[in-house]
């Protein structure tokens, strides 16, 4: 699990390949530096990419492995 404000590079995305697909799509692959936003225990996790926000509930979230950069 990743705190707020934290940069992590994405490791690997976990799940079967609807769920690596639609992740893929929003673009975090493995390589992808992402910066933490909002990491509290309640609600969804936001992540920003490329520029964007993007909300990720914690189930999808735990399928994404990442390593601290």
């Amino acid at each position: 699990m990743a705190t707020t404000g934290q940069k992590v590079r994405v490791v690997a995305v976990h799940g079967g390949w609807g769920i690596r697909r639609r992740l893929a799509e929003m673009g975090l692959n493995p390589g992808e530096t992402i910066r933490v936003v909002q990491s509290d225990m309640s609600g969804p996790m936001v992540v920003a990419v490329r520029g964007s926000r993007l909300a990720l509930g914690r189930g999808m979230a735990h399928r994404i492995e990442v390593s601290p950069s």
